[in-house]
């Protein structure tokens, strides 16, 4: 009996003993704490430089593909731009005499507020000296007792309209009437205050009043524009283009906006020469007055090139243009390029690409930060 203890006592530690120590895995199965292998079906930079990218990550990138092939495009210059207001759409609300501002029916004008061509923007209630201003009261009040005499003496010659000649009643009566207009004159002097009127329909781009602010004549009040009417101006340092010019565009919103070009100024400004055109549209509405833009001026010249979308455009670390051409269902390469300007919303590529190849557009910037 003792001997059976002593053996299920011995068992018993070596079971213990055994729990407590550390499992374990045989070889090729160690899970340790490293990271987890990469997967072979997921996107990944190949060792040339290409991407594999399989299917399901494709939809779920919501990549799109462009067929290119070539064609005869014109020659594009990209020139800076602003712009400005359209002389016959717009205008400028000045004060004509010098005064304190009044507000107008609607309060004073907010930028942003539209407004009709006419109406009252404000009015600008004139201040007088104060010994101009007693000159004319003294004035006034002579030209009134001298109306009150003249208005009686009218009335007595009525009364003797059968004894007076005819002629002193008619001079009497032109007497009185001068002298009650010429005192609504100087009365209205006094307390006379400038209508600002709009001179245009549309917007109020700027104001530069408060109620109660102290003018001076000629001072520039309100800003005008029409949204839809705007005015480009780009400048040019080759005096030739203006000659060459075949159509312009401005890129919005990925939307082409064309311009109609209006002529070239007779006079350099910063050694560049203005170029003017005329914009129409509802797209304009977002822009403002003296907002730098991009013009792109297509030349009557052209070149053969690859028109693709400028979101397939992008940068290699080597600072080269690329764009990732589809070699294969999940495979994708890129192409260094040389690229020309087109209109903005698509670019012209000059080398580096066949036509029928299938180039990355949508999605594009993914598939490059794609290690």
């Amino acid at each position: 009996m003792r001997r059976a203890l002593q053996r299920g006592a011995a068992l018993l530690c070596l079971v213990l003993a055994g729990a407590m120590a550390p499992a374990t895995a045989g070889d090729g199965h160690d899970h340790g704490d490293g990271p987890p292998a990469p997967s072979a079906n997921g996107p990944q930079r190949l060792p040339d430089g290409s991407v594999f990218l399989p299917k399901p990550a494709q939809r779920q990138l919501g990549l799109r593909t462009l067929l290119t092939q070539a064609a005869s495009l014109p020659r594009t210059l990209e020139l800076a731009g602003q712009v400005s207001m359209d002389p016959n759409a717009g205008g400028l609300v000045q004060a004509l005499v010098a005064g304190r501002i009044v507000p107008g029916p609607r309060g004073l004008p907010e930028a942003g507020q539209a407004v009709r061509q006419g109406e009252v923007l404000a009015w600008v209630q004139t201040v007088s000296a104060p010994v101009e201003r007693a000159n004319q009261a003294a004035l006034l009040a002579e030209l009134r007792a001298a109306r009150e005499q003249a208005d009686k003496r009218l009335l007595r010659l009525r009364e003797l309209a059968d004894t007076v000649p005819r002629k002193e009643i008619e001079a009497a009566e032109a007497e009185a009437a001068s002298l009650a207009e010429r005192a609504t004159a100087v009365g209205s002097g006094l307390d006379a205050r400038d209508a600002l009127r709009a001179p245009v329909s549309g917007v109020i781009a700027a104001a530069h009043v408060v109620a109660g602010q102290v003018v001076e004549a000629r001072e520039r009040l309100f800003e005008i524009v029409d949204p839809q009417r705007l005015r480009i101006e780009a400048l040019s340092y080759d005096s030739a283009l203006a000659a060459d010019i075949g159509g312009a565009m401005l890129a919005l919103g990925g939307q082409r906006l064309p311009l109609q070009f209006v002529g070239a100024a007779r006079s350099l400004r910063e050694q560049a020469l203005p170029l003017n055109f005329r914009a129409r549209g509802a797209a304009l509405s977002a822009l403002a007055v003296g907002q730098p833009v991009r013009v792109f001026v297509q030349t009557r010249s052209r070149t053969q090139a690859i028109a693709v979308p400028a979101a397939a455009l992008l940068k290699s670390p080597a600072n080269q243009d690329i764009v990732w051409v589809k070699t294969a269902p999940e495979r994708f390469e890129p192409r260094v390029v040389t690229v020309a300007p087109l209109d903005g919303v698509d670019v012209a590529i000059t080398s580096g690409l066949e036509p029928g190849d299938r180039v990355a557009t949508a999605g594009a910037t993914l598939i490059n930060q794609v290690r």
